[in-house]
């Protein structure tokens, strides 16, 4: 029996390896916005039959990361100011109060766990390594999240930031680059001393401030791109 078992589970386990490896690979910028994915040539590269990758492509483009275009077929999302503006309202809506709700319940365990997180962030941002600085970003924002009790709000919140990871990747990389830009880590700082205070108005403020500061940076990094091209 566990060998039937092991022969049905056999292919999901496949997808998902093709799946992640496409996903990697957007969000790293390997695979642009605009890039065709085609179902050969990704077979080809991962070393895999059709179906895999098939199945694959299907679940970006319910994740919103891949769209089906005219004469095209599946291709990586462009990003674009109105997508920016949708989609960073939308964590606006959850992550503010995301931070309120959690802020009253994080105890100093949650508080040294976010201070870990915000120093490897720190390093990343010192070693202009971008996934890296928004992977402990958001390790640091899901540990207050959680402590709201709702986890479905988190995985709302995670979803959202699997979206809109190519601009956040656009936002890191652009401000990082930028001399005496401290918005990468300030509102952190200022986040972590909120959540030990388990103050949720603070934590609720510096959310809604952070986050308005991100959409205008990526606003400005890609009205600069278009106006380049």
């Amino acid at each position: 029996m566990s060998i039937a078992i092991a022969k049905r589970v056999e292919p999901a386990l496949l997808t998902d390896q093709v799946y992640e490896t496409i996903h990697q690979a957007i969000l790293s910028g390997e695979l642009p916005g605009g890039s065709r994915l085609t179902v050969r040539e990704l077979a080809d590269q991962v070393g895999t039959s059709a179906m895999p990758v098939r199945e694959a492509i299907r679940r970006l483009e319910e994740s919103g990361m891949v769209a089906r275009e005219p004469h095209k077929g599946a291709v990586v999302k462009t990003l674009t100011l109105e997508e920016l503006l949708h989609v960073y309202d939308m964590r606006r809506l959850l992550e503010v109060e995301a931070a309120r709700l959690g802020a009253p319940h994080v105890t100093a365990q949650d508080g040294d766990r976010m201070q870990a997180e915000y120093d490897l962030m720190l390093t990343a941002i010192r070693e202009h390594e971008v996934i890296a600085l928004l992977d402990h970003d958001e390790a640091l924002l899901e540990i207050l999240y959680g402590r709201a009790g709702n986890p479905l709000l988190v995985r709302m919140i995670r979803n959202l930031w699997q979206q809109c990871r190519a601009y956040k990747i656009v936002g890191a990389d652009g401000t990082l680059s930028a001399a005496g830009d401290d918005s990468l880590w300030r509102y952190q700082e200022d986040l972590i001393a909120a959540a030990r205070h388990r103050d949720p108005i603070a934590a609720a403020a510096v959310n809604e401030a952070s986050l308005a500061n991100a959409t205008d940076r990526i606003r400005k990094l890609l009205a600069a791109q278009t106006s380049a091209v």
